[in-house]
């Protein structure tokens, strides 16, 4: 894994990709450090941050409260407006199409080597999942 890859010539898609890897890591190392253990309850939780409706309220909020830059919101709508092909079952177009920027957004941070700001963002991420400062409880 030691070849860099050019975040920039990324398809939005494999971008998101790789961003819902990240996250999902992210976010069961989140739940692991806070103490939980039992298998099937970590899986339920981490559901709760890794769905499309969680990533979209993310995304969401993100924008809402000025939290991304230019760029980043660049790249987030680049990845929602990304033609995936598939059809979401248990959630509305819009709301995969938002999830999908977010993760677009999180592989590109990846991909760029952009640490810090992927930590942050990450960060924020799962305590507004968790219900944080301004964060709702899903």
């Amino acid at each position: 894994m030691n070849k860099a890859v050019n975040a920039r010539g990324v398809n939005s898609l494999a971008l998101a990709y790789m961003g819902d890897g990240v996250y999902e890591v992210y976010v069961r190392h989140h739940l692991l450090a806070s103490g939980r253990a039992n298998p099937h309850k970590l899986h339920r939780e981490a559901t709760k941050y890794v769905s499309a409706k969680a990533q979209c309220a993310v995304a969401l909020h993100l924008m809402d409260k000025g939290l991304l830059s230019d760029e980043e919101i660049t790249l987030l709508k680049r990845g929602r407006n990304a033609k995936s092909g598939t059809v979401p079952k248990n959630t509305s177009v819009a709301t995969y199409k938002y999830a999908t920027g977010f993760e677009a957004l999180i592989g590109y941070l990846y991909f760029d080597e952009q640490t810090e700001r992927l930590d942050e963002i990450l960060s924020l991420s799962v305590a507004f999942c968790a219900g944080g400062e301004t964060g709702w409880k899903i």
